[in-house]
């Protein structure tokens, strides 16, 4: 059964924003279409979490289409252009190095296979990325949905089981600009989806293994692992970092198996 909650507190809240006039909305749209689109490149900065590292030595690849992931889509005659790859390698060495006591990266699973020592390997992609702007939402808010697949594999290089997740953000439109709060919203959703795993994955089968340093290993025979899926109530939107860095040390609210 799997448990999901989405974002109805911070929608609630954001509610109270006063829209902008419908006029002020097709002046930012002439605007964008005069200046070519929208580009942005998120970066994120994670906090130190409230966490007790894990023992394992663990593997990590970070794949080509993760390294260059570029989301392009035209909405109401705008080009929009989020630039993915270069964020989400940051914040992939981050979550690992702060999870994780011993942290190796690979270029694939064969230079993985080779090392000796590794307990797990860890291969995260984007699945999907998806937002809603101002316009959409009657000049109130920009939303972002990033749901990413994180292949678990043993240290031979044989699958175990993979991770989904979802990473919920948003941010309060503000004048004119269209970049900015879709950057913020962005960059919520990323920090939404490093707190979750870094607090739920310990308390996951695989999670457990590694935290008494032990190997994955594959399951046997007529024991389906399926699809391990990590869903909580999104981390609210906070004025700063330490108040993220208190949500990552917070336990998790809601989790299930695909």
């Amino acid at each position: 059964m799997r448990a999901e909650r989405r974002h109805v507190r911070r929608h609630e809240a954001l509610g109270t924003a006063r829209p902008l006039a419908p006029a002020a909305l097709l002046a930012g749209v002439a605007a964008l279409n005069a200046c070519g689109g929208v580009a942005i490149k998120p970066e994120p900065v994670l906090p130190r979490p409230l966490i007790q590292p894990l023992p394992a030595e663990v593997g990590l690849i970070l794949p080509s289409e993760l390294r260059n992931y570029l989301h392009k889509e035209t909405r109401w005659g705008v080009e929009w252009r989020i630039a993915l790859g270069p964020g989400h390698v940051r914040l992939m060495h981050d979550i690992f190095q702060d999870e994780f006591g011993h942290v190796q990266e690979f270029r694939d699973l064969t230079a993985a296979r080779a090392a000796g020592g590794l307990k797990a390997v860890f291969e995260p992609r984007i699945d999907q990325y998806s937002f809603v702007t101002a316009r959409d939402t009657g000049g109130r808010y920009f939303a972002v949905t990033i749901r990413y697949r994180i292949a678990l594999y043993t240290p031979a290089g044989e699958k175990v089981d993979t991770l989904t997740l979802s990473g919920y953000g948003s941010a309060l439109a503000k004048g004119m600009s269209t970049g900015k709060p879709l950057e913020l919203a962005t960059l919520a959703a990323m920090r939404d989806a490093a707190a979750k795993f870094l607090v739920q994955f310990p308390q996951q089968p695989a999670g457990a293994l590694l935290a008494h340093d032990q190997p994955l290993i594959v399951p046997a025979a007529g024991v389906s692992a399926g699809n391990l899926q990590i869903e909580a109530v999104p981390v609210e939107e906070q004025e700063s970092d330490g108040a993220v860095a208190s949500a990552l040390g917070a336990q998790p609210q809601s989790m299930a198996h695909g």
